[in-house]
């Protein structure tokens, strides 16, 4: 046993699990062991863990319900630091003037129990991340987007903890989202507060029924996925159209299919490896580029090396 796991298990005092199978937290269920995975109880564990790691020098990495992740068979030689359950409250705040009300989340809620939520109560704003998987804090850290909006434009505050485990609340526009990304400085996303103004449920609930099932009529069913595997480009056609023109539909590594349905979708058929689906994903990579010129850059996170 590394030393620095034997000291992380005498002086913190949270929940811990060695050599832990990230399959079993990623959506494309496939991945190596995690040397350790944490799963904090609270802001104190949480900060207490971050304060640990650094003085250790070890390696961590965030994860939420994995819908975005792809960790190699070699598996992370650091910490997978696991928010979810002990950091899924929703709080609603007074309303404001003009109609806005504000919620507060943490960052472990599941994207779809906040959006049910948020339709029992009547707010509206975030239907159209209705079938987005994952947590409110992965959402955030990679601004989540569907039909034209994303979840930048929804956000009022955000809370974030640093690596000395202090906390610092900023403000929307202050924080620096793009495409499909934050720019989290090496900080977690503990909360974020989101700006809603009241609705009509009925139409609310109507507009998620369409959303979802436009999402079953492109996108497949019923396979380990990660979502959309690679990032639109800024200019030109979607990732998918580019893929399905380079002929790639269908194709096969291993376990990883390119899906029939939608190309942009790399499923799990079974038995897969992380490593079907980095030949798979470079393969894809290679025949766009070589065909449209255009390089593109997975929306997935991959776990290459145990970087903090």
């Amino acid at each position: 046993m590394a030393d620095w796991v034997a000291e992380l298990q005498r002086t913190w005092p949270g929940k811990l699990e060695l050599d832990c199978p990230m399959a079993r937290h990623c959506t494309l269920r496939v991945g190596g062991l995690a040397r350790v995975l944490a799963a904090p109880a609270s802001i104190e564990e949480l900060a207490l863990l971050l304060q640990l790691l650094g003085s250790l020098e070890v390696p961590w990495h965030v994860i939420g319900r994995g819908s975005n992740l792809l960790v190699p068979d070699t598996g992370y030689a650091g910490v997978i630091i696991l928010l979810s359950r002990n950091f899924a409250a929703i709080s609603p705040r007074a309303a404001k003037g003009g109609g806005v009300a504000s919620v507060r989340v943490a960052a472990g809620c599941g994207l779809m129990k906040l959006v049910n939520w948020c339709l029992s109560q009547s707010l509206s704003g975030l239907e159209f991340a209705a079938g987005i998987p994952g947590s409110v804090g992965g959402a955030v850290a990679m601004n989540a987007g569907a039909w034209g909006e994303e979840i930048a434009g929804r956000i009022e505050a955000v809370t974030l903890m640093d690596r000395k485990g202090r906390l610092a609340t900023k403000a929307g526009r202050e924080l620096a989202f793009s495409y499909r990304r934050l720019d989290l400085a090496g900080q977690v996303v503990v909360e974020a507060e989101f700006s809603l103004v009241p609705g009509c449920r009925e139409e609310m609930e109507a507009r998620c029924r369409d959303l979802l099932a436009r999402r079953k009529e492109k996108q497949p069913q019923g396979l380990p996925s990660a979502g959309s595997f690679f990032k639109n480009p800024a200019a030109g056609p979607a990732a998918g159209k580019l893929i399905e023109e380079a002929g790639l539909k269908g194709r096969q590594i291993g376990g990883a299919l390119i899906s029939p349905k939608h190309a942009n979708f790399l499923v799990n058929a079974g038995g897969a490896t992380a490593s079907d689906f980095l030949q798979l994903m470079g393969l894809v990579q290679a025949a766009v580029e070589k065909r449209s010129g255009i390089r593109l850059e997975p929306e997935v996170r991959i776990l290459t090396v145990p970087v903090a």
